[in-house]
């Protein structure tokens, strides 16, 4: 069930220990708000020198006010914060709102001191946000502590900047937008990110939860959690681009950043992942709307051939699917358009619409019937007849006819869509005008962006609408097995043998009795390698090819002389016909712990950088479809007359090598390079591991 933080939004009693009458204190700011709800419950203000804050009589500590005290607002100078919560404490509080900043943040000092605090808070059976954070609010309970008002409604917003909550409100207005809570994060001393998600989403008033986080903590759980919800999550997060601060050695983390690890967390747990207070707006207000579906299908329809192409591009760059309408739903639209109408895809009404308003809505029913259609994109003029009473009509009262029949358009487009669960967005360049309006009410999302548009009706359709009806989910990480202390090629490979991942034979070598009795023991041609050197294809330190035991002595004591390797390995030659090269690698990131990368292997990985990521342990359907979405995957299926290749083959070894990555919690980086997918399975050729 997760914490239970009912004293912190729904307390018996508040008290706010630092309100001042001085405006520019934040005791201020906290203290004016907490008593814009005076009858829900008592309200105390404490000042240490008494007298009266906004007019009331101020209690000099917590001690004086004389009853217990469910929630403690803390907004007092870093030297006296201690003594408050301890203060607080002993006052019976449930609940802590840590305003006070200067730990953590300000140094090692500091975070020593924020976790006693913590300690301390806990032990007590108390919860405690912050510090350093800018206070919360529960519109659901009428509790207001923070500096400003929020609008009420059904988002509940969790952030780590107050600047960008007050953005997003602004932003969030024109279409509705308003919040069941807002708690700013702070340094997460106690109460987590992970904490609050998962009380939001057992709050009935909230329908969307809203993430700005610069720091997850647990990542993992984070990310579980949003998979647990049952109701959207949108996270905006910064720093997604930086590198990890780790040196990679390998090609896995060498091409693994923040960015990567971030969208393959939301990819898994159905988050919503955005980029701009903008784009969260934009997601949520699609988000509030109405049916979402699985499907991305997208219908563009316009009624200007401009509008619609740029539309159309929108769409695909947004992760939607353009098709060709199929035969009947095109017949179907020629039944109700006129005959220079478009109704391939996009569906233009070239100018029908200035001749009979109720085209749109025409076309928008069939469109919704159309099976092959997942969702609807409308774009262009619709509403501009309405906003301008004469449009392009030619006339006042001609103006007015097409006013009125856009505005029974609209009223028929809202029917259309009472019948079916599929999405519709509109982009207009009128969305404030009185058939928009007719729209916006009914819950059909308008925007002025066709951007926007698109990327609203991606919110509403695909893997993340799937998942937030159930799909999403985190894999869970293995118990953990026997540390692997040998970090040196046969013995990865022995682990990685263990766990199901098949190799050709090999033996390693230190001397030349050594390479010819292990050539002795399979037929070649051979392959040598020397060993103890990170990138050995990249050092001269691999040999191929090699046809009998003469080639592969001749080629071992070049080898040896040239580098000087105290060991090297000796194995089979796989045959590499009608074979793909696959790299499969899993990085332990800090915050969300293993993370998988699929994509085109061999020499040219980090050139081509043809990958996908996904949490690890990847289950071998995931894996498949982390294959199949590569932009080589056509390579997997057979060209120019070669076979198809044995995916699911390959897919299973994937998921064995990423159960094994992330049931050692001692490797930093583990990578088979190439794994060989061929027509009739899979052959890891390489492997490295690299241990924290």
């Amino acid at each position: 069930m997760g914490r239970d933080l009912t004293p912190l939004f729904d307390p018996a009693s508040v008290a706010v220990v630092g309100a001042s009458d001085d405006p520019a204190k934040y005791g201020h700011a906290v203290a004016s708000q907490a008593l814009r709800a005076p009858g829900r419950r008592p309200v105390h203000l404490v000042n240490r020198r008494g007298g009266t804050v906004l007019g009331r009589t101020a209690a000099t500590s917590l001690s004086a006010i004389g009853e217990p005290v469910e929630l403690v607002v803390v907004s007092v100078p870093g030297a006296g914060f201690e003594a408050a919560v301890d203060e607080a404490l002993a006052c019976g509080a449930k609940a802590i709102v840590a305003i006070t900043a200067g730990f953590a943040e300000a140094g090692p000092a500091g975070l020593a001191r924020q976790r006693a605090v913590a300690d301390r808070v806990r032990a007590a059976g108390a919860v405690l946000v912050g510090p350093n954070c800018l206070g919360i609010a529960d519109n659901t309970t009428e509790l207001y502590l923070a500096s400003d008002r929020f609008a009420p409604g059904t988002v509940a917003l969790l952030s780590q900047s107050g600047n960008l909550a007050l953005e997003l409100q602004l932003r969030g207005e024109p279409y509705g937008l308003g919040f069941s809570r807002f708690v700013s994060l702070g340094n997460q001393a106690d109460v987590t990110l992970v904490d609050l998600v998962e009380d939001c989403a057992r709050h009935r008033a909230t329908s969307a939860i809203a993430v700005y986080a610069e720091d997850f903590g647990d990542g993992r759980a984070f990310a579980a959690a949003a998979a647990a919800a049952g109701k959207p999550v949108v996270l905006l997060t910064a720093g997604r681009g930086s590198a990890s601060a780790r040196s990679a050695q390998s090609h896995t983390g060498a091409l693994t950043t923040s960015a990567d690890v971030v969208s393959a967390a939301c990819r898994d747990a159905g988050v919503e992942l955005v980029r701009t207070p903008r784009e969260m707006t934009v997601v949520l207000a699609a988000l509030a709307a109405g049916p979402r579906t699985a499907g991305r299908r997208t219908a563009v329809f316009t009624d200007g051939g401009g509008h619609g192409a740029v539309a159309a591009d929108a769409a695909e760059d947004a992760g939607l699917d353009v098709p060709e309408l199929g035969a009947r739903t095109q017949e179907r639209l020629r039944s109700v358009l006129w005959e220079q109408s478009s109704v391939g895809n996009p569906v233009d009404l070239a100018g029908m619409g200035e001749q009979r308003p109720l085209s749109y809505a025409d076309t928008v029913g069939e469109l919704l019937a159309g099976e092959e259609v997942d969702a609807v994109l409308m774009t262009g003029y619709f509403g501009g007849y309405a906003a301008s009473d004469g449009g392009l009509g030619g006339g006042a009262d001609g103006g007015s006819v097409l006013a009125e029949g856009e505005t029974r358009a609209a009223k028929e487009i809202v029917a259309h869509l009472a019948a079916v669960s599929k999405p519709l967005v509109v982009q207009s360049m009128y969305p404030r005008s009185a058939s928009c309006r007719v729209l916006a009410e009914a819950g059909v999302p308008v925007f002025s962006a066709t951007e926007d548009a698109a990327r609203a009706l991606a919110a509403m359709t695909g893997r993340a609408a799937a998942a937030r009806g159930g799909a999403g989910a985190v894999p869970p990480l293995p118990p953990a097995a026997a540390p692997l202390r040998d970090p040196g090629y046969h013995a990865v490979r022995a682990l990685l043998a263990d766990a199901g991942v098949p190799f050709p034979a090999a033996r390693e070598v230190t001397d030349e009795a050594g390479l010819l009795a292990a050539a002795a023991e399979f037929e070649g041609p051979y392959v040598l390698k020397a060993l103890h050197l990170l990138h050995k294809s990249d050092a001269g330190g691999v040999a191929l090819r090699l046809a009998d035991r003469a080639a592969l002595l001749a080629a071992y004591r070049e080898m040896r002389a040239r580098l000087g390797a105290p060991a090297h390995s000796v194995e089979a030659m796989a045959d590499l016909t009608d074979g793909v090269e696959l790299i499969v690698g899993v990085n332990r990131d800090p915050r969300f712990g293993p993370v998988a990368m699929v994509g085109l292997g061999g020499v040219l990985t980090e050139t081509l950088r043809d990958v996908a990521f996904a949490l690890a342990p990847v289950p071998a359907g995931r894996a498949e479809e982390l294959l199949r979405g590569l932009r080589s995957a056509a390579l997997l299926d057979g060209v120019r007359g070669r076979p198809a290749l044995d995916v699911a083959a390959a897919a299973a070894v994937v998921e064995r090598i990423t159960a094994a990555a992330a049931a050692h919690p001692e490797i930093a980086e583990l990578e088979v390079n190439p794994l060989l997918v061929r027509p009739d399975g899979a052959l890891a050729l390489d492997a490295r591991a690299v241990l924290l």
